[in-house]
């Protein structure tokens, strides 16, 4: 038995030679890494800069956006080294890292998506009452907690994982995962795979339960209401809903790789499948909000004239 302690490094055997690719490759992940960070600091400074825009509704759209650069930047850098590198290997605490910013990153964007339908929900269901139950004290609660308990969820589960010990460090990704460093374990795992399935049930599947529950209630409500109750719900739900789907099913395929064997499928349609989640929602989210909400459109096109674009 090897202790996970004197493993140095990880190997990513789920890398190929690219040949004459590889400087494409380099260039298509860059381009999108970059155009991630453009949007989401835009949009961010957006709302930051615009009094008019600090609504519980677009402050918690501000958090998504900071959850999306931070979810990005824990695998783009890293994927960019690994295509120009011919030796895909990764140290331990880094592949430590990488687990903690993965995973934190996918609970917090479950957790943000659940707060934003309980703020619609409230917005919707109970309009003469949602600035008395939506205060700013609960807005930042509901922020704090947001990233406050991924954060120390997945500390012990980084803790258990580094104190396991391993029969290998062979991992076949193109990125470190909990999952895959559970594998490699010669040790018993009932403790870590235990904690690990309550940590997803509490937020992932909680917050997807939770945001089905208020959304029942909101579809109940434009069903029996106005017509501007409708389109009120339509234009603020649209984009959430599109958000939601959209994270909901490149976490189901990382899911389903990380559980069941996709030996079948081509390597480079699982590679595609592993990231999905981890690279198209930073950029889907804030084109979609961006596009779909019209006060942040006016006033990013309002900021942008100013500056001179």
């Amino acid at each position: 038995m090897i202790n996970s302690t004197h493993v140095s490094f990880f190997t990513l055997a789920a890398y190929f030679d690219t040949g004459t690719l590889r400087l494409f490759y380099f260039m298509m992940v860059m381009s999108l890494y970059i155009a991630i960070v453009i949007v989401n600091v835009f949009l961010i400074a957006v709302i930051c800069m615009n009094r008019s825009l600090h609504e519980p509704m677009y402050l918690f759209l501000c958090s998504l956006f900071v959850n999306e650069l931070y979810g990005s930047t824990g695998v783009f850098p890293f994927l960019l080294v690994q295509i120009l590198s011919d030796v895909h290997t990764v140290s331990a605490p880094l592949c430590f890292l990488q687990i903690f910013c993965v995973h934190t990153y996918g609970a917090i964007e479950y957790l943000n998506l659940a707060i934003m339908s309980y703020d619609r929900y409230l917005a919707i269901c109970f309009p003469l009452q949602y600035n008395t139950h939506m205060t700013s004290n609960k807005i930042a609660t509901l922020i704090a907690l947001t990233w406050l308990y991924p954060l120390l969820a997945c500390i012990f589960i980084i803790y258990l994982n580094s104190h396991s010990e391993l029969c290998g460090n062979i991992i076949y990704k193109v990125y470190c995962d909990s999952h895959s460093v559970v594998k490699l374990a010669c040790s018993d795992t009932r403790l870590v795979n235990t904690y690990g399935l309550i940590a997803s049930f509490g937020t992932i599947f909680g917050a997807f339960i939770f945001i089905i529950y208020t959304y029942m209630r909101i579809f109940k409500v434009c069903f029996s209401g106005s017509k501007q109750t409708r389109q009120k719900a339509v234009s603020t739900c649209t984009p959430h809903l599109a958000s939601l789907l959209n994270f909901s099913v490149g976490a189901s395929f990382e899911l389903i790789q990380s559980r069941f064997n996709m030996n079948s499928l081509p390597n480079m349609m699982r590679i595609f499948l592993s990231l999905y989640w981890l690279t198209c929602q930073p950029l889907f989210s804030p084109v979609m909000y961006g596009l779909k909400m019209s006060k942040i459109r006016v006033i990013g096109k309002s900021l942008m004239s100013n500056v001179g674009f």
